[in-house]
């Protein structure tokens, strides 16, 4: 799945367009490498984001297309 309709999905970022934006702007990291858009991810995948000065970092631990809401913290664990 691509990374940000992961991130999407997962509810880390609210909308695709801002996962997009972040991705261009350089404020992701998929295994510890600036990561664009398309960077497929798959299970086992440590994400970090930049949030301004907060940084979060989580594992991905299932890719799945559509997810309920209350069940999107499941796809991924905080580190």
């Amino acid at each position: 799945m691509r990374l940000d309709k992961f991130l999407k999905v997962s509810r880390l970022i609210k909308r695709r367009t801002v996962a997009n934006e972040a991705c261009d702007a350089g404020r992701v990291m998929v295994n510890d490498r600036p990561a664009k858009a398309s960077v497929n991810v798959k299970e086992g995948d440590i994400i970090e984001i930049q949030f301004g000065t907060k940084s979060v970092r989580v594992e991905v631990l299932n890719v799945q297309e559509t997810v309920k809401k209350d069940e999107a913290d499941q796809l991924y664990r905080y580190l």
